[in-house]
């Protein structure tokens, strides 16, 4: 298993409208979604494209969402996570566990934002940094 592009970027945000204005206006990015909820996730969601990939600009929908145990930490703000495009997503999961390395939550993948089964690899084996791996968009 080896990972394909990098799809997006997620920056958790305690205000994801304020976010959205700043990379519009000090960037030049204005290609962006409309912000919209995933209460399954516990977020609230805008992508920006930046013409070689996104911004996932994430908000926590209440105290149980993962986003807001970072902003906890980072009451700003800040990276999230590297989401990588994977060719199958369950492969990748058997991969990653066989490396030795910790899938969050059941293991199971899920629907994520985009659409398409997610699963997250624990910063603990990435150097501290959250690996999202995404199946790849049909």
């Amino acid at each position: 298993m080896k990972v394909g592009r990098l799809n997006h970027i997620g920056i958790a945000t305690p205000d994801i409208a304020e976010t959205r204005d700043t990379y519009a206006a000090l960037y030049g990015l204005d290609r962006l979604t409309a912000v919209k909820d995933f209460p399954e996730l516990g977020v609230k969601v805008c992508f920006v494209d930046t013409g070689n990939t996104e911004l996932e600009l994430l908000q926590p929908l209440g105290p149980e969402s993962p986003v807001n145990r970072f902003l906890e930490k980072n009451p700003k703000g800040g990276q999230h996570h590297l989401c990588f495009e994977v060719a199958d997503i369950f492969a990748a999961r058997d991969a990653m566990r066989a490396r030795g390395a910790t899938v969050l939550g059941t293991g199971e993948p899920y629907t994520g934002a985009h659409g398409v089964p997610v699963i997250f690899i624990h910063p603990k084996d990435t150097h501290g940094v959250l690996i999202e791996l995404m199946q790849e968009p049909a």
